[in-house]
């Protein structure tokens, strides 16, 4: 049976990291994909995390959204103009490879078991596109560490494409699980839920029972060594606790 970890995408409880420690026994940080931290702070969290914590983080946006994205204005970030057009989108470019670097630097500071990386609805979805995302892939996946794409937009929707990229990369296939299936099979079972509804997120929704329990039915179909359940909706702290003991799971301090 997979050891199936659940937790949030951000602290996502009062009391700060120390609360939230006591409560999950994995992350997704958030503020990797806004600004990195730096390498102390990183090793800083690893150190106050107990014994059996699991980090997972999301890569810096550099390597997947365009500088005309308004997350980078959130991050309050200014890049030159000579490499406005060259981050984001997977572009295999030396802007976004040593974007990766830095990612990885981080990640293996946190000991991080996934790192993901969430691209935009906005990315085109285009042979080109395709490309970039194997040749940039290939680059990610050499460092070490897993790697997981959570394609958003139209590129989402092409499966044979999101298989074929992900296969000849060894990435694995992020996917809102209530949503979609990933398309091809990994060791690793990574979702990421969003809220139900017409739109591709709907942060606002509150997972009812008949939720969860359609989600535990379908964590516990896939074949994996680890499945990582990471909520990220407004009340994600809730509903993570929730399905955690719908599932009957235990986090052993």
């Amino acid at each position: 049976m997979a050891r199936v970890l659940v937790g949030c995408c951000g602290w996502a409880v009062k009391g700060g990291r120390k609360a939230y420690f006591s409560r999950f026994p994995t992350i997704e940080l958030q503020e990797t994909f806004y600004r990195l931290p730096r390498l102390e702070t990183a090793r800083r969290w690893r150190e106050e995390a107990p014994e059996g914590f699991v980090f997972c983080m999301k890569a810096w946006q550099a390597v997947s959204h365009p500088v005309s994205s308004p997350t980078w204005r959130r991050a309050g970030l200014k890049v030159g103009k000579e490499k406005q057009q060259r981050y984001g989108f997977l572009r295999p470019v030396k802007e976004n490879f040593e974007a990766w670097d830095m990612s990885t630097d981080v990640a293996k500071a946190l000991g991080a078991r996934i790192v993901v990386v969430q691209t935009p609805p906005t990315m085109p979805a285009d042979d080109q596109s395709v490309k970039n995302a194997v040749e940039f892939f290939r680059y990610a996946s050499s460092s070490g560490l897993s790697v997981g794409w959570e394609p958003r937009g139209k590129i989402a929707e092409l499966k044979h494409v999101v298989s074929d990229v992900c296969s000849k990369t060894n990435v694995i296939h992020i996917t809102d699980l209530l949503r979609a299936s990933p398309a091809v099979e990994s060791p690793i079972l990574y979702t990421r839920l969003h809220g139900l509804g017409r739109k591709e997120v709907n942060y606002s929704y509150k997972y009812t029972d008949e939720d969860l329990r359609r989600l535990a039915e379908k964590v516990s179909e896939f074949i994996v060594e680890d499945a990582f359940v990471l909520f990220n909706n407004v009340s994600m702290a809730d509903d993570a606790e929730r399905f955690t003991k719908l599932h009957r799971l235990e986090w052993k301090r």
